[in-house]
């Protein structure tokens, strides 16, 4: 019978299809071995190869790649890569299966699991020059060494550990995972499994096998990672929800009170056991902690030194960027995975963390203009070892989120505080249009010339409010009674458009000059915000709106004070700047940024607001 024949009769198997290179070399084997076959005995031989041998084959290589798709998406990527490498290593009879994953960052193949447990025996960190995972990674191709001992690019050391390992030959394979990310590109790593053979003859069908299964740990990883999208999308959505609806409620609200009022609301989605706030000081040199959740397992208001190792890479980053022993170090957080040994952590710090079971901890600056203001710190404690890069992105989320209501709530400040120059502005401008309506332009000159001087100057400072939302200007020498008298002049205009003219409005006496430094816009906002304040607290039946000023000790006082007073159980929330509205939240917010304090006084039917800003002396030249 010819070849041809023998295909054709090949072809005809309904079950198995047998190829023509397939059929030459089963033929080509039997011919050198001196056999003959007939045509029903060569059938047989291929029917018993199909059933006994390829279909049992078949068989099992389906139910690994079954049972490799079938890995939990749940579980973290290096638990999901290290299953892979246990079905690797028992469907091939491998000894051993390791992997290294690329880091962009650092440039170098990170430890990223095995099976068995081999990573304390292997270098965290390796380069990707001059390396088999090296070349295995940039070429895309597979690697196979048939004796290490013989191979160039393993030390001498690397083979003795080998060889100690029983191991003799090993297989390399490329795995690539993909990125749903716009900003991320696809992960490379490289899978490689070792064997005890010595000079093993590698098949293309073990190699294929195993480009197999490092394909399907690809689809694996990619439905965890649409998990991840899904379940990340959905707890953004959670926060973005909670902050913006917290925004809403209130006015005023500052980072602190944001932490505190967002931060119960996410914790069970987010599963966040222990965080706090800090803040950067105007020094630089400190931070404070602002807040923590739970509250009382922190010290709210400890001041602690930028020179700790862990803060001043928080505060200050400088690199170097990357995944080192202990910690992970990146510009958008730093995460310390072995609390027991990383370098940024003080002797007193690790053994609070041990006394407190945290795992490991998670650093999340927050930045204005590119300067860390403030930074969140959460802990894993008890069952949870240490963050995933999903909670990790989550957490910097949060952060980016919080971050964003701030600057909205200062936005909303701004805008707060173009009422009154608007007002002023409008009033004035009616008030000249009345002027030359009546004619009289010489007789009036000099009041038109004012009208115009203020709306100019109230002009640009609703420019220069705007301006605030980049910058918050220079320091500058001022006089607060010449302030304080200028700004009473403007909210007169104020009152008029609010129709009260049964408000009687005295200046009771302003010592000047008093002189402060600060910047000149902060100071009238201040003086605004509280003229605002005091005039609508007057009672619809009228009273007075009093001002003055003067020197006390080493500061420089303005009183605003006005008929109605405060509830004495109310005065410290007003002080805190916690009343109704948001003026008063703007008011002690200045103040303190300026050096300054704020009095609360209330007797006989009448309020005063007391701002004291320290004074300051030029000194005279000799």
């Amino acid at each position: 019978m010819c070849f041809q024949e023998y295909f054709d009769l090949g072809q005809n198997m309904e079950l198995f299809k047998i190829d023509q290179q397939l059929t030459q070399s089963l033929l080509s084997a039997l011919q050198e071995k001196e056999c003959n076959l007939s045509p029903d005995d060569l059938a047989a031989v291929i029917g018993q190869i199909k059933e006994g041998v390829i279909s049992h084959y078949v068989h099992l290589l389906i139910n690994q790649i079954e049972n490799i798709l079938d890995i939990s998406p749940n579980l973290s990527e290096r638990e999901i890569l290290q299953k892979v490498a246990k079905s690797v290593v028992e469907y091939l009879g491998a000894e051993a299966a390791t992997l290294r994953i690329y880091d962009p960052f650092q440039e170098r193949l990170m430890v990223f699991g095995s099976y068995p447990d081999w990573e304390m025996d292997r270098k965290e960190a390796i380069s990707l020059e001059d390396t088999i995972a090296g070349e295995v990674i940039k070429s895309r191709q597979c690697y196979a060494i048939p004796d290490i001992g013989k191979e160039q690019k393993y030390s001498a050391d690397k083979k003795e550990k080998m060889a100690s390992k029983g191991v003799n030959s090993m297989l390399a394979i490329p795995i690539s995972l993909s990125s749903f990310s716009m900003k991320e590109v696809d992960t490379e790593g490289v899978l490689q499994i070792y064997f005890t053979e010595k000079d093993k003859n590698f098949t293309l069908l073990e190699t294929k096998i195993a480009e197999t299964f490092a394909r399907r740990v690809s689809y694996v990883i990619a439905r965890k990672r649409i998990l991840d999208l899904q379940e990340l999308s959905t707890i953004k959505d959670k926060i973005f929800e909670q902050i913006f609806l917290k925004l809403g409620r209130r006015e005023g609200v500052k980072m602190k009170e944001l932490f505190n009022l967002v931060i119960p609301e996410v914790a069970d989605i987010m599963r966040i056991q222990r965080c706090a706030l800090f803040s950067v000081m105007e020094d630089r040199q400190n931070v404070i902690l602002e807040a923590g959740f739970p509250e009382e397992q922190h010290g709210i208001g400890k001041i602690f030194p930028v020179k700790e190792p862990y803060i001043d890479a928080v505060v200050n980053p400088k690199g170097p960027y990357g995944e080192f022993a202990d910690e992970k170090i990146y510009p958008n957080y730093i995460h310390i995975h072995n609390p027991e040994k990383s370098r940024l952590l003080t002797p007193a710090l690790r053994g609070f963390l041990k006394l407190q079971q945290i795992h490991s901890v998670l650093y999340i600056p927050l930045k204005v203009e590119d300067e860390v203001k403030y930074f969140l710190v959460f802990d894993a404690q008890s069952y949870h070892r240490r963050f995933t890069d999903e909670k990790i992105e989550i957490f910097t989320f949060l952060g980016k989120e919080l971050m964003k209501g701030l600057r909205l709530e200062k936005m909303d400040d701004i805008l707060h505080d173009f009422k009154n120059p608007a007002i002023a502005v409008s009033g004035f401008a009616r008030r000249v249009r009345k002027y030359l309506e009546d004619g009289d332009y010489l007789g009036k000159r000099e009041k038109i010339d004012q009208a115009l001087e203020i709306i100019q100057q109230e002009s640009a400072r609703i420019q220069e409010l705007g301006l605030t939302l980049y910058e918050e200007g220079r320091e500058t020498a001022i006089d607060l009674s010449e302030i304080l008298r200028k700004r009473f002049r403007i909210n007169e205009e104020a009152v008029r458009e609010l129709k009260r003219a049964n408000i009687r409005l005295e200046e009771e006496g302003l010592g000047s000059p008093l002189p402060i430094r600060g910047n000149l816009l902060m100071v009238e906002r201040i003086m605004d915000n509280l003229f605002n304040n005091a005039s609508k607290a007057i009672p619809e039946t009228g009273g007075e709106l009093c001002i003055r000023s003067y020197r006390k000790n080493s500061w420089a006082v303005a009183e605003i004070s006005n008929t109605g007073e405060i509830p004495a159980e109310d005065r410290d929330r007003y002080l805190q700047g916690e009343g109704k509205g948001r003026g008063l939240h703007i008011t002690a917010r200045l103040v303190k940024r300026l050096g300054g304090q704020i009095e609360l006084e209330g007797q006989d039917g009448m309020t005063t607001f007391r701002v004291l800003f320290p004074l300051h002396e030029e000194k005279q030249a000799v």
